[in-house]
């Protein structure tokens, strides 16, 4: 069910409010493009400034536009224990195919702890989970051994790696076993993540460039990396464009140039400078988006 191009779907703003009107109109225009899966309220979704009520209204509006037609995969992490299973126990009831929880950030859980934690929020839920492992943004690295105890756990079933390692796709494999879902967590590698083992992305330009993407992963799916690599030369310089300051602020201005939503977002996040907006546009361009 899990795999493909699943974009870490922006959540849009009009005067400081979630615009739940253009939040619909993408999940039906990534669905029209080829997306496999949508990812609402990571990181790219702004889920650290968004509210409790705000969280979860946007998962059940994601659901209820996706209608069955891909599968969602809802945020749900936290690095505090009880406020992740509040957010799986809503995804479940919101009818979301699964729930990505993050490693929990600042507070640094030792491997342990980590097992403790995923352990308690599988017990607590029958959703299936899919670990988030991004030891850049959450100062914590689940090591592949610790992914591999809680592979065992049967409602545990993949995790997004955005280690940047791709040996580290490989070691999973040893220690999750080959049916553990393992999907990208960074675009630039993510043609070389497949061919070390892994069957997608959660991805931040597919917010920008969906089809492409789509095509990007079926091609590698299918055995055809030449294909592949050629759609990954026409994204390369869109991906890196947009990671030139926080990948949330360049979607939204890639987003905002296609006429796709607005470019507001909300503090500490601000709009990315003009000259990221020309190494963005440029981006644009070479993917041919705009002309």
């Amino acid at each position: 069910m899990f795999k493909g191009s699943m974009p870490a779907l922006v959540t849009p703003f009009k005067n400081g409010a979630v615009d739940f009107d253009t939040l619909k109109r993408l999940v039906d225009w990534h669905v029209d493009q080829g997306s496999h899966g949508l990812v609402p309220v990571g990181t790219t979704g702004e889920s650290p400034t968004l509210s409790h009520t705000e969280h979860e209204t946007v998962v059940s509006h994601v659901v209820d536009a996706a209608d069955g037609r891909i599968p969602v995969i809802a945020g749900a992490g936290s690095n505090n224990t009880d406020e992740a299973i509040r957010f799986l126990q809503h995804a479940q009831k919101a009818g979301a195919q699964a729930g990505l929880v993050v490693t929990p950030y600042y507070n640094k859980p030792t491997q342990d702890g980590l097992i403790r934690h995923f352990t308690m929020l599988h017990d607590a839920c029958d959703l299936p989970i899919i670990i988030y492992n991004i030891p850049g943004r959450s100062v914590v690295d689940m090591m592949p051994s610790t992914m591999g105890e809680l592979a065992k756990l049967p409602r545990i079933i993949g995790v997004k790696d955005a280690t940047g390692d791709l040996a580290r796709v490989c070691l999973q494999r040893q220690t999750c076993g080959r049916e553990f879902v393992q999907l990208s967590g960074e675009d630039a590698t993510a043609h070389g993540f497949n061919a070390q083992g892994g069957v997608g992305m959660i991805s931040v330009t597919a917010n920008v460039a969906p089809a492409l993407c789509a095509q990007m992963q079926e091609a590698t799916l299918a055995g055809d990396y030449i294909t592949a690599l050629d759609l990954q030369d026409r994204l390369m310089p869109l991906h890196q464009s947009i990671f030139v300051e926080p990948g949330l602020s360049g979607a939204k201005y890639a987003m905002s140039r296609l006429g796709l939503c607005d470019e507001e977002m909300r503090a500490p996040l601000f709009p990315v400078s003009q000259p990221t907006r020309d190494l963005i546009d440029n981006g644009l361009r070479h993917a041919g988006l705009l002309n």
